[in-house]
């Protein structure tokens, strides 16, 4: 199986999607467009990931666009997708969806709430990494999967090969450094006003990883 990541930013990373693929022996590709402008061909995606990023899905830039033709044509193969924040943002815009600023900027660690028993085993609580200011309407045939109490659409699943989480579920250790150390600004007016320190010190939730591999294998059982 071929897995095809696209990374918005250098300090947002697939991290532990990276480590179920390493696990079941899948082959990843890691693109890089708002550097290089390049995105892999759909002939040879069976997985497509697109991750998390500072710019908005509002912002005039060529490559986001070209990006939503990917998903698009993805959509169209019924190819599994999986997008992080941005990208599934991107993935509500290529459905006609809206994004918004969200009525508080949420960065920190934070609870979301299960809000459907679509996807077997998922705990009903669980507490993630969120970074984001922007929030997007729930796209037509979407289900809600996951909300929190100030921000509503925190994740929905759509046609069953499709997932999109607003907050950050793949970050090990390493990630989450990277992310504080380089943008750890974003930390000010947030809602939950924790410092850098205090996002830092938090203990990633080891139940995070067995989500996280419970929502890629259950996109891959769902690939036509």
């Amino acid at each position: 199986m071929r897995i095809n990541i696209i990374q918005h930013t250098p300090n947002e990373r697939p991290g532990l999607i990276k480590t179920w693929a390493q696990v079941h022996q899948h082959a990843i590709y890691i693109y890089h467009p708002y550097q290089f402008d390049i995105f892999p061909r759909i002939e040879e995606t069976d997985l497509l990931v697109i991750l998390g990023g500072p710019m908005s899905v509002n912002d005039s830039l060529p490559w986001l666009k070209t990006e939503r033709q990917l998903i698009k044509s993805a959509l169209e193969a019924k190819i599994p997708i999986l997008g992080i924040c941005l990208g599934a943002q991107q993935i509500v815009k290529t459905l006609g969806g809206q994004i918004t600023t969200a009525p508080v900027k949420e960065a920190g660690w934070a609870p979301v709430h299960l809000e459907n028993q679509i996807i077997p085993t998922l705990p009903e609580k669980l507490t993630v990494l969120h970074w984001h200011g922007e929030t997007f309407s729930l796209p037509p045939a979407a289900k809600l999967l996951f909300s929190s109490k100030l921000v509503k659409n925190q994740g929905f699943i759509y046609h069953g090969n499709v997932i999109g989480l607003q907050f950050h579920l793949e970050l090990e250790l390493e990630n989450l450094r990277e992310i504080v150390i380089n943008d750890g600004n974003y930390l000010n007016s947030s809602i939950f006003k924790q410092s850098s320190q205090q996002v830092l010190n938090f203990d990633i939730p080891k139940q995070n990883k067995n989500i996280m591999f419970t929502l890629l294998d259950y996109l891959i059982s769902r690939s036509f």
